[in-house]
């Protein structure tokens, strides 16, 4: 048996409890440091860990792959949600292993940010940064998403000097490509603990430095208004002609 379990954003509280579970029983557990330090404490003294970074992880993925073969129990732990912004790592699984594995959501950070910020995700569209490739697509995306009044809740991408697209890096983009640089801004940072929050306008935003572990709001600049029926005693207002 093999399991791609996503554990939450960073704290064991939004883990789920079958998450949690497969995570006591399993034989294996796999996953990168940050991920696998959440869940330490749900670890069986008797399992085996496999630690991986970005460096290495086909040839872990491939050492897990053999213990499953066995007939192990297997647990690969990915931050978040994986279909969030894990999908690629999941594309690695498969491929080590040789078939479809099964995978079990978490608590994406996106799902916090909008709890936190209270937007809802029908007037806001997702979109992460954090994958390999091309991003020329998913920036034309971004753009379109807040030319069309859309919020929009954005991963950064945190890695070599080459390939990062950090908020900074986004807001001042954004403005290249005539984006209003009065656009409300929020960017949040280890979101679970709430160590840090910053809210300012795109401009502010392209001279602010945040940390890796990092995520952010950009507001539309016309919100769409409250479409439920009005509160008692409150008169409607007429739809403008």
């Amino acid at each position: 048996m093999i399991i791609c379990i996503g554990a939450g954003p960073g704290d064991v509280a939004y883990l789920t409890q079958r998450g949690a579970q497969l995570i006591r029983d399993a034989d294996v557990v796999a996953g990168f440091e940050a991920v696998l330090n959440v869940v330490r404490s749900l670890i069986p003294a008797e399992a085996q860990v496999i630690t991986m970074g970005y460096r290495d992880q086909v040839a872990k993925l491939d050492e897990v792959a053999v213990e499953h073969h066995a007939g192990k129990k297997c647990v690969v732990v990915f931050m978040g949600d994986i279909h969030f912004s894990g999908f690629q790592y999941l594309e690695r699984v498969e491929r080590a292993c040789g078939h479809p594995v099964e995978s079990l959501p978490g608590i994406s950070s996106a799902q916090i940010l909008a709890s936190r910020t209270k937007v809802c995700f029908d007037e806001t569209t997702f979109i992460t940064f954090h994958r390999r490739g091309d991003l020329t697509p998913f920036k034309r995306h971004l753009v379109h998403v807040l030319e069309d009044q859309r919020n929009a809740i954005v991963i950064p991408c945190p890695w070599d000097e080459a390939r990062s697209f950090m908020p900074w890096h986004i807001a001042a983009y954004l403005i290249e490509q005539g984006i209003p640089p009065e656009h409300p801004v929020e960017v949040w940072e280890n979101l679970t603990r709430g160590d840090a929050e910053w809210h300012g306008s795109l401009a502010e935003c392209a001279e602010h430095r945040c940390s890796d572990m990092s995520i952010m709001l950009i507001r539309t600049l016309a919100p769409m208004a409250s479409q439920i029926e009005a509160a008692p005693g409150q008169a409607e207002t007429a739809p403008a002609k």
